[in-house]
This record gives structure tokens, sequence and C-alpha cells, in this order.
């Protein structure tokens, strides 16, 4: 079911790319109010719908495709029984709803460090970039510094793409807008690669808005992305073998993947099929938005059978297309399953779908740029433009990587050859003991203290990897970890390290 859009200026009856595949920027926009509604509320429940849909297989297919045998499991329950048994599956939705919790309490101009100490401080499990960041929040090393490469490893991961879906729901129409709110609170958590994700999927919904031929918004979307990043030719590599193959989506994939399946940042997506990184998930978003062809179920389920991180991807594209189409077009048999918990506040959070849906609609209407008269939204449709260029690691590349498996609870010394090194590993609890430990170690490179920092048993408050160090001399390195406050219940384990070189 589509709703009319229409263009003041020319006086058209409708927005629609389907004809022309063309967006009529610069153009004065009315959407009246209850069809706008009807798109937010696209959006969050669409969202929430991809995400249970995809859950049960986060990760269960990583290098590979899901096969078409696979059955993908739905029944009428099925949002309600996630949504009270695994709560942690909607880090995506919660996360965004943390944002617009702050906007809402203080404004659109909210100080980045409120967004930030919002979710550092929040009692939900994080992982990756986003964990990262939280432990260098609470350590003093605030945004953007917490989301930098050379203190966040992984920078380059998905966790802004996954949250950047508000920001382009609250700029219909106005990708410029979308990305300049996403340069504060992309950069918390994600540089380069991991923040572009969240730029591109803000851009992808601002534009639904205002088009209903996905080709246009995957392509125009994709202006908001400088030319020459790795995530920019991925989803060009996309959008020509869509061009290429448009009725097979797995030839697609395996074209993608094969020059764009590699991470180097993420420590334990290095050299493994686990991939976690920005560029291909988002690739995985566009091809099931593009195959799946305004399809609600046959888009999500591309996009969930193309594996990797397998519910936030049809989170991701399925609230597009609720944004393009609206809550009312969305499959019955999808739509009464959200409607389930449609009145239930998120996990960690005071706002439910049904209020998420009212704050975004009120927030919106404190947009510079927009007007709201006479029941109908206002605005011009502009053009994305690339934002700046930024690239994580640059200049090294991976060299090594070796298993460890090394427990201590006094000293461990390690050797390597390169000029960059992560030591993955966590504290472990051996005893008894529930006290609130924080092992508290020094870091010497070549004999020199480079880092003194702890490490939380704490699951919320963990550092996400042991140590890491990037972009010194390249050479033989001795690295020597002294834990300072031994405890007889905890040992600290080394688990892996991945060494990196020049790349040249």
């Amino acid at each position: 079911m589509k709703r009319s859009i229409s263009i003041i200026a020319l006086a058209l009856l409708a927005v629609s790319c389907a004809q022309k595949s063309a967006i009529p920027y610069g153009k004065s926009v009315s959407i009246d109010e209850a069809t706008l509604m009807d798109k937010i509320r696209g959006g969050w429940f669409a969202q929430t719908i991809g995400c249970t849909y995809g859950g049960p297989t986060e990760f269960k297919f990583k290098g590979g495709l899901m096969q078409d045998a696979q059955p993908l499991e739905w029944y009428d329950e099925y949002i309600y029984d996630t949504f009270i048994e695994d709560p942690g599956l909607y880090d995506d939705v919660y996360m965004d709803l943390t944002f617009l919790e702050v906007m809402a309490e203080q404004g659109l101009d909210a100080p980045v460090s409120e967004f930030a100490d919002r979710f550092a401080n929040a009692p939900y499990k994080l992982w990756h970039a986003n964990q990262a960041a939280r432990y260098n929040i609470l350590n003093g090393r605030g945004a953007p510094e917490s989301g930098y490469w050379k203190y966040n490893p992984h920078a380059d991961d998905i966790d802004f793409q996954i949250e950047a879906d508000f920001i382009g729901m609250l700029t219909p129409g106005r990708p410029n807008d979308a990305a300049a709110i996403a340069d504060g609170i992309g950069h918390i958590m994600n540089y380069g690669d991991g923040w572009y994700g969240g730029v591109y999927v803000s851009a992808l919904y601002a534009l639904a808005y205002v088009c209903d031929d996905i080709p246009t918004i995957v392509s125009e979307a994709l202006k908001a992305i400088p030319s020459g990043t790795k995530f920019r030719n991925a989803i060009e590599c996309v959008i020509e073998n869509h061009a290429k193959y448009p009725h097979d989506w797995k030839r697609c994939w395996f074209e993608v993947d094969k020059l764009h399946s590699f991470d180097i940042g993420c420590p334990e997506g290095v050299w493994n099929g686990f991939n976690i990184d920005a560029v291909i998930n988002a690739a995985y978003v566009v091809i099931g938005l593009l195959y799946g062809e305004g399809d609600f179920e046959k888009t999500m389920e591309i996009s969930t059978r193309c594996g990797q991180d397998s519910d936030c991807n049809p989170a991701s594209a399925a609230g597009i297309l609720g944004v393009i189409y609206g809550y009312n077009a969305i499959p019955e048999k999808y739509r009464k399953g959200a409607d389930a918990i449609a009145e239930l506040p998120f996990p960690y959070t005071t706002l439910s779908l049904n209020t998420a849906c009212e704050k975004n609609l009120e927030l919106m209407k404190s947009v510079p740029g927009y007007s709201f008269e006479d029941g109908c939204i206002k605005f011009d449709i502009e053009k994305a433009k690339p934002v700046r260029f930024e690239q994580s690691f640059e200049g090294i590349k991976p060299v090594g990587k070796i298993v460890l498996k090394k427990r201590f609870n006094k000293e461990l010394t390690l050797e390597f050859d390169g000029n960059s090194i992560v030591v993955e590993g966590s504290v472990i609890r051996t005893g008894h003991d529930e006290s609130d430990y924080r092992a508290k170690l020094q870091a010497y490179l070549d004999g020199e203290l480079v880092e003194e920092f702890t490490m939380p048993y704490d699951y919320i408050t963990r550092k996400y990897e042991v140590f890491s160090k990037y972009c010194f001399e390249s050479g033989h390195h001795t690295l020597k970890f002294v834990l300072l406050n031994p405890h007889k219940d905890y040992v600290i384990n080394a688990q892996e390290m991945v060494i990196y070189d020049k790349d040249e």
C-alpha cells in the first residue's frame, strides 16, 4: 500500500521514482501527518520484525550462504516470545532508543558526550565497537577517540550501522542533515567504514520517505560516501553485479564476497570466516533490498540467507521498506507479531514501539528545515553529498595470527615481528570469589611502559581485548604484561594475538 506525497513546487500528484528513476531534488515536498506516521511506524515496526526474523541464525553462517532447504521459523507469538526470552537480541533497537531518549530529553543538539555517557553507563550488554567504546568512555577516553581505530580495534565493525536507523527516520528527504547528526554519534563507537555504514543506512532511510524505487534509493544514498573508500567500492560492486545477474542473488553474493569479505580490523574476524565488518554486512542489506524487489518477506529472507550478522541485516532492510511503504503495508503475519509487543518498553529503555514512533514524530517537528502546518510536514529534498574521507587501519596489514591460550596471574611475555599488535583475551574466574574484581595491569613494549590499565571481570564493563597498539617501528618486539593486583580466584587469559606490519 503506497501513500502519496505531493510536490508543491510543480503541483505533481506524488513523489515516485518508478518511472524516471529520479528524485526531484530541490523541490518542496508536503507529506500529510497520517502518511508520515504510517511511514514512521513502518520503519520502527519493520526493523523489529527483521531483527527477530534473522535472530536464530546470527553468525551461524560465516563466509557461506544459508541453504535453501533450511526453513526460517515464524509463528504469531514469535516476536513476543523472543522479546521476553532473549532481550539482548535487540541491541540494534535499544541502542537506537537510547539515543532517541537523549534527544527527547535534551533536544537534537544534545552534546555528543551525553549520548556517549548514556549508553556507556547503561545496564545492557554490548559487543565489539560498542563495548570497546564503552570501556574507553568509562576509563576516560571520550568521543571521538573512543571510536578511533588506534584506540578501538573494532572501528570498522557494524555497530553504528545498526544504530543509525533513527537518524534517517528523523530527516526525511535530507540525507545531509542525517549525515551531520551521524558525525557526532557515529564517531562515539566507530570510524572510517564503520562510520560510513551508519551514514549510508541513515541516508537510505531519509530517501525512503520520498522515493519508492529501490535501485534509485540505493544508488542515490551511496553519494553520501566518498569515492575510493572500501565501503563505497563494496556497495558499487553489489549494484554492478545486480545489473549483470538481476535474477541470481547468490551469484551477486559470490562476486561481492570474493572481493570484499576480508576483515583486517576486528581481531576475531582477521583470517576467519566470521565477519562483523560494516562493509560486507551493508552489502548484504543492499543485496536483500535489490533482489527483494520491494517484497517484504523476500527482502528479509535474502538478507538473512546471506549470512554473517543475519539479524541486523534484515532489520535494516526491512526497516527501509517499512518507511517506503508504511506500517499498513507490512504483511499481516509479521505485523501482528510486532503489534503484540507494541506497548511493551524495550529492555533497558522507557520506550515501546508506539512511544518511539510518537517521539520520532515529535522530534522531527523540531528538526531545522522542516515546517509543520495544516496537518502536513513540508521540506525541500536535498541531494546527498559525500562526507569526509577517512579509513581505518591505513598502511598496515595482518601478517600473523597466533593462538596463545596463555593464562597468567603474575606476568606474561610475548615476542613478535611487526609494527602493530592486538592481544585478545579476558579476565577469567577460577575460584568462588564473587567480588567486583578489576585486574590492574601494565604493558611494556621492548622494556618501556606504554600503558597502565584495568580489566574488569564484570561483563558489562569488560575490556574487549587485553591490549592493542598500532603503528610503532617495524621489527622484532617483546611485549610484557605485569599484573599488579593478583587474586587467587582470577587469571588473565591471553587467548590469541594478531600481528600487523606495514602494507607495502
